[in-house]
């Protein structure tokens, strides 16, 4: 602790569960289906050791909060777990997204300086999702909502969702697009070589997602809807130039809706992006000059990355110190309505 720097530091993707979910994960990973998500979700949930990542996901209190005191991190925005509750039909996903944020709620509220909390919802259920997102910002303040990329292989811009992002723009709360394994559509080359899940196949999923609601106009109806994506934005900011360029044309030829702007606008104006699992100077230097570093933010991806390298990468940043500090934890701050200390 005595090398580090002494900045405050925030993290912004950090994982956890509740036992009923985890259970219900379990049955859900028994039942035939062609879902990649089957894969990982049946060996966390369905193995002897949960591939380490089990006991650490439901162990909220003690040897995290231990790690992050070891390594000076002084908060977690906690999230409940990929595929979160979107796996479930829509009356279990919706009871499970209420008692998991319940459960969040008290271990906020017993830890208010260490964790900060991203409340989930059932997309199932859009209308009782809006509920829920009303509910949680009112009774227990919460800084903002996890989502998991695709709900039933549909997207954020199919408007049946669109009652969810009314309500996040209405309540001011960011919501966090976390990868989750391929709709099928994108499924069928991810089936090898490792590529279903966080190799390659998460950041094809999400950033997919992202870009359908920029060329769908998501943005222009809800312009004050605020995206975070993580992994460093899916590398969605290096394609901007391109997507630019050929929006226009696709605009042009009847086969996209007319934007009021570029989407490389609605990317720097709707979007923020976290470091996640990214722990890459270069990516991170172009991230700040592309986006600024008002739009990057810290994270580990606690428990599937460890938090030691996390720390040093964000230490070691050839960067600023004003940037260093709104990137550890100023624009948290802001974006996720964390009070500054």
């Amino acid at each position: 602790m005595s090398n580090r720097l002494p900045v405050r530091r925030i993290a912004t993707e950090e994982a956890f569960s509740i036992p009923e979910v985890a259970a219900q994960l379990g049955v859900v990973a028994r039942t035939p289906g062609t879902s990649l998500d089957l894969i990982l979700v049946n060996n966390i949930y369905n193995s002897a050791d949960g591939m380490g990542f089990l006991e650490p996901l439901l162990d909220i209190e003690q040897e995290r909060l231990r790690i992050m005191d070891e390594n000076g991190v002084a908060m977690h925005l906690l999230s409940l777990t990929a595929p979160g509750v979107q796996m479930f039909d829509a009356d279990t996903a919706c009871e499970l997204a209420t008692l998991a944020n319940d459960r969040l709620a008290e271990v906020m509220g017993r830890h208010p300086t260490r964790f900060a909390g991203l409340a989930s919802f059932a997309p199932q259920a859009p209308k009782r999702a809006a509920r829920e997102m009303q509910r949680v910002v009112d009774k227990y303040k919460m800084n903002g909502f996890m989502i998991n990329s695709h709900t039933n292989n549909e997207y954020l811009d199919n408007p049946k969702y669109w009652p969810i992002l009314e309500a996040a723009e209405a309540l001011d709360r960011c919501i966090y697009i976390h990868p989750r394994a391929p709709s099928d559509g994108l499924a069928g080359p991810m089936r090898e070589y490792g590529m279903d899940s966080a190799l390659w196949a998460y950041g094809v999923e999400v950033s997919t997602h992202a870009v359908r609601m920029i060329l769908g106009g998501v943005f222009d109806r809800f312009p004050k809807l605020k995206i975070c994506l993580g992994h460093m934005g899916e590398a969605v900011h290096f394609w901007l130039w391109r997507i630019d360029f050929m929006s226009l044309r696709a605009q042009q030829q009847g086969r996209a809706p007319k934007l009021k702007l570029k989407p490389s606008e609605y990317f720097k104006r709707n979007f923020v992006i976290t470091t996640s699992g990214q722990e890459s100077h270069l990516a991170l230097d172009f991230s700040i000059k592309a986006l600024g570093a008002g739009n990057v933010l810290w994270a580990i991806d606690y428990p599937y990355q460890p938090t030691a390298p996390a720390v040093e990468f964000m230490d070691s940043a050839p960067i600023s110190a004003a940037d260093r500090e709104k990137i550890y934890h100023g624009n948290a701050e802001r974006v996720f309505h964390i009070d500054a200390t």
